[in-house]
């Protein structure tokens, strides 16, 4: 038997396009209210989410990570992290 993997191989990938736009950063703002520090996970999107990013940065300064994994043309993904206290 092989020993479980840490969480950061294990980061939740959500694909939010299916979403209407409104529903869009309800659903980012959910998972983001559930990282524990140190925690993390990826969403990806049809178009570059800055306006997202100047939100949290707005409502939690400080607190998270925002990292771009791939930046278009088609997708963008990114990853939230919720930084240690």
């Amino acid at each position: 038997m092989s020993a479980p993997q840490s969480s950061a191989n294990q980061e939740q990938e959500i694909d939010i396009r299916s979403l209407i736009p409104v529903q869009r950063h309800a659903k980012i703002f959910e998972l983001v209210d559930n990282l524990k520090p140190g925690d993390a996970f990826v969403f990806i999107n049809d178009h570059d989410p800055k306006p997202l990013y100047y939100q949290l940065e707005a409502e939690h300064p400080k607190q998270y990570s925002w990292s771009y994994l791939e930046s278009g043309p088609v997708a963008w993904r990114v990853r939230i992290g919720k930084l240690p206290q």
